[in-house]
């Protein structure tokens, strides 16, 4: 698959996930649409999942007991396009800012995983196992 452009990936973000408009705007004190046309946003890609992305769209959906299904598809749709970028700034954003907060609370891989993409299954594949984390139905042999 070919790589989204480094600086397309928060106009990208804004595009599938217009949720974190609000977030974005408030992060680089700017409407979103002129935040993610910035440098800033590209070289803030790792505030920029998390404050934007992360902590006040994706967690929230993952943690409710009734969540946006179709925002949460909307999500791991964005995450997967960019989850195995050949930059390490990218790639390592969303290991570390996105798939690494998934262990951070009880059920939340298991929450995600319906959702998950292909790529995104590996690699959360490859981060449960390098942390030793065994999960019914998703990597427990």
């Amino acid at each position: 698959m070919n790589d989204v452009p480094a600086e397309e990936i928060p106009s990208l973000l804004l595009q599938i996930i217009p949720e974190s408009a609000e977030f974005i705007a408030e992060k680089f004190q700017k409407p979103a649409e002129a935040a993610v046309l910035a440098q800033d946003a590209v070289v803030h890609l790792y505030g920029l999942l998390t404050e934007c992305f992360t902590e006040p769209v994706l967690m929230p959906q993952l943690e409710s007991k009734a969540p946006d299904k179709e925002l949460l598809k909307r999500c791991w749709d964005f995450v997967d396009r960019i989850v195995d970028h050949s930059s390490q700034h990218v790639s390592g954003a969303v290991y570390f800012r996105v798939l690494e907060e998934l262990l951070n609370a009880d059920g939340l891989v298991e929450a995600a995983w319906p959702y998950m993409k292909d790529r995104t299954r590996a690699c959360t594949l490859k981060m449960l196992d390098f942390y030793g984390v065994f999960l019914p139905g998703i990597n427990r042999r």
